[in-house]
């Protein structure tokens, strides 16, 4: 079992910048992929970024390449968010989720842990 624990959501303005952050608990965290997805109202949930156990691999939807950042540190049992020039579009409730192996595009689906989540709210 992992379990996650998301923060650092919170309402901003259009082109203001968050730090989202994800504790991990339980089995080695280092063993897993780990990814953020998002969900809005009315929507269907969808993967935002996801990073592999070492780091050296990442994928970003297009619709955040450039400006969200997403990063891990395997000895504090963190991912992190980094996100940069908010949209309102970019409104959503953000979760962390784990995965045992690395695949692209990440799919909810094959994600076997998940956080909370958090939500993040960019008025324009």
């Amino acid at each position: 079992q992992v379990q996650l624990v998301e923060s650092g959501g919170g309402l901003v303005q259009a082109g203001d910048s968050l730090r989202l952050s994800c504790a991990a608990s339980g089995r080695t965290f280092s063993n897993y992929a780990m990814a953020w997805f998002r969900q809005a109202p009315g929507k269907e949930r969808e993967s935002v970024a996801a990073i592999s156990w070492s780091g050296g691999r990442t994928y970003y939807v297009d619709s955040v390449k450039g400006r969200f950042t997403i990063s891990r540190d395997n000895a504090k049992n963190m991912v992190y968010l980094q996100m940069n020039s908010l949209k309102p579009e970019d409104t959503a409730v953000y979760y962390c989720a784990a995965k045992g192996r690395w695949a692209t595009p990440p799919a909810a689906s094959e994600y076997d842990y998940w956080g909370q989540g958090t939500q993040v709210t960019v008025s324009s």
